[in-house]
C-alpha cells in the first residue's frame, strides 16, 4: 500500500480543523462558565449552540481528513465530497440545539429569575465571543483558499455564534440595570430562530454539493471563454457539464476537430485547453472527448 502524504494546502486545512475542535472545547467552557455564574437562559443558550459547535468540528475535521485521502478503485473520483456531509450534519445539529434552546426559553419565560453576578458572566461571554470572532476570519481564510466546503461552513456558523452571541451579552446586560426579567427568555428565543435559519442555509447549500451543482453562472462563462480561446485548429465544444465536489471542480465537454486531424494534433489541443483551463480554475480535473466534425452540433462553444 502507497502511504498517502496529503499537499500542503490540504496539510493546512485539517490543521484548521484540528484547531476548531480545540477553540470549540475552549468557547464552550467559557460560556458555561458565564451561565453558572449569571443562571442566565440566554446565556445557556448561547453554550448550547457551543455544544453544536464542538459536535461540528469534531465531524468536520473527520471528513476533511476523509476528503484528503486520494482516489482509489472504490472512489475513482476521490473523497471530495466527505465535507458535504458533515456541513449538513452541522445543520442538522444547529435544528436540535434551537429546539432544546426553544424549551429552555420558554420554561425561564414562566418562571423568570434575576441574573447572577451579570458582570462577571459577560466579561467571560465576551471573551469567547471574541475567540470565536478571530478564529471564524482564519477559517474563512483557509476554507475558501482550499475550497473546503466543512471549513466555510463551520465559519459561517460561528459568524452567526458572534453576532448572537453579542445580542445575547448585550440583552442580559439590560436585564441586569433595568429589571426586566422577560428580555432574558426572549434573548433566548431569538437566539434560537437565529441559529434555526443558518442551520437550514447551511443544509440547503450542502444538499447542492451532494446533488452536482453545476459552478455559477461566472464563472462557467469564464471556462466557456479559455476553452474558445485556447482551441485553435478546432470546430466547436458542445455538451459542456461542470459540477463541484469540495475543492474539485470537474468539467467536461466534446471537442469537434476536422476529420482529417490527427490523433497527435487534436491531443495537443486538448492539452492546451486543459492547461489553460487549470491555471483558470483550482483544482479543475478535465475531460475532454474528441469527435470528428461529422458530430458538430453547432452549438456550445465555437473555437474554429
Amino acid at each position: 500500500m502507497v502511504p498517502h502524504f496529503p499537499s500542503a494546502p490540504v496539510k493546512r486545512t485539517v490543521q484548521m480543523a484540528v484547531g476548531s475542535v480545540v477553540v470549540a472545547c475552549a468557547v464552550l467552557g467559557l460560556k458555561l462558565a458565564a451561565w453558572w455564574l449569571t443562571g442566565s437562559v440566554a446565556l445557556l443558550a448561547d453554550a448550547l449552540e457551543s455544544v453544536v459547535n464542538v459536535a461540528a468540528a469534531i465531524a468536520a475535521l473527520i471528513a476533511v481528513h476523509y476528503s484528503s485521502l486520494p482516489a482509489d478503485a472504490n472512489h475513482p473520483y476521490g473523497h471530495t465530497k466527505a465535507e458535504y456531509f458533515s456541513a449538513v450534519l452541522e445543520g442538522a445539529l444547529i435544528v436540535l440545539a434551537a429546539v432544546a434552546i426553544l424549551h429552555q426559553a420558554w420554561g425561564a419565560y414562566l418562571l423568570p429569575r434575576t441574573p447572577d453576578q451579570p458582570v462577571a458572566g459577560l466579561l467571560i461571554s465576551a471573551a469567547a465571543t471574541a475567540l470565536n470572532g478571530t478564529w471564524a476570519a482564519a477559517l474563512f481564510r483557509q476554507g475558501r483558499r482550499a475550497k473546503s466546503p466543512a471549513l466555510v461552513a463551520a465559519a459561517h456558523h460561528l459568524v452567526s455564534d458572534v453576532v448572537t452571541s453579542g445580542g445575547v451579552v448585550i440583552g442580559v446586560g439590560l436585564v441586569a440595570l433595568t429589571g426586566i426579567l422577560w428580555l432574558d427568555p426572549l434573548l433566548a428565543a431569538l437566539t434560537a430562530l437565529n441559529i434555526l435559519w443558518s442551520g437550514s442555509r447551511l443544509v440547503r447549500e450542502s444538499v447542492g454539493g451532494l446533488m452536482d451543482e453545476a459552478v455559477e453562472p461566472g464563472l462557467l462563462a469564464r471556462i466557456r471563454t479559455v476553452v474558445s480561446d485556447n482551441g485553435d485548429g478546432a470546430i466547436e465544444a458542445h455538451d459542456l457539464r461542470t459540477r463541484h465536489a469540495g475543492r474539485l471542480t470537474f468539467i467536461e465537454f466534446h471537442l469537434v476537430v476536422p476529420g482529417a486531424m490527427t490523433v497527435e494534433v487534436a491531443h495537443e489541443i486538448c492539452d492546451r485547453i486543459e492547461a489553460a483551463l487549470k491555471a483558470e480554475v483550482e483544482g479543475a480535473s478535465i475531460s475532454i472527448h474528441v469527435e470528428p466534425d461529422g458530430k458538430a452540433k453547432h452549438r456550445g462553444v465555437l473555437v474554429l
